[in-house]
């Protein structure tokens, strides 16, 4: 399947988070490829968005790859312990980024099993195979994505981001989640997942 390009990237994120579903996130470790369709994203709009990190233009260490140009992983961690995955999108200057909350396993289950359970496919409940990917902090640790990533080039061969099949489906849109602090910013509707994907993370 084909590789997204920067241009993909390089555009509103509400739009790039529409979009982003259906498409596959890969990770290329250990000689095999790792890989979930994505079902679930929210939007991050920047310096007047008070749920992001990039609001009223701050600018650290932490968030500095937002900034830079589209199509570069942004890796954030919360509660000292669950990493999330971001995509940076939009042209330079501007830092938004869209968060990938879940996904389908498609590829690699084995090593999706062993990261998050410590035990063969084959021995997972229904419920563990389920909740393999079924949250940011989930979908992280099953794909093998750290912090170590934050600022990959998504443009590359080693984590990246394919068109997929092509599938119809619908689109819900909703309020984006655990973000109670950002005012009015929590109710904007820029959460967008698979209708009836059983991998979302929050229906």
């Amino acid at each position: 399947m084909k590789k997204l390009d920067r241009e993909f990237y390089n555009r509103d994120s509400i739009l790039v988070a529409k979009e982003l579903l259906g498409k596959v996130l890969v990770h290329e470790i250990g000689g095999q490829r790792i890989s979930a369709g994505i079902v679930e994203a929210e939007a991050y709009m920047g310096v007047e968005d008070k749920a992001a990190h990039s609001y009223g233009g701050r600018r650290t260490s932490r968030v500095e790859v937002m900034y830079g140009d589209p199509g570069f992983s942004y890796i954030f961690m919360i509660y000292g312990m669950h990493n999330c995955f971001n995509v940076v999108t939009s042209e330079k200057g501007t830092p938004q980024a869209v968060l990938i909350r879940a996904a389908e396993p498609l590829e690699g289950t084995e090593w999706m099993a062993q990261q998050r359970f410590g035990k063969s496919y084959e021995q997972l409940t229904k419920a563990q195979r389920r909740g393999l990917t079924d949250g940011p902090g989930k979908l992280c640790r099953a794909l093998s994505l750290d912090r170590s990533f934050n600022g990959m080039d998504l443009c590359g061969n080693e984590v990246y981001v394919e068109e997929g099949e092509g599938r119809d489906f619908k689109i819900v849109t909703a309020k984006r989640v655990g973000i109670d602090y950002a005012e009015e910013a929590k109710d904007y509707p820029w959460r967008f997942y698979i209708d009836g994907n059983e991998y979302v993370s929050v229906k």
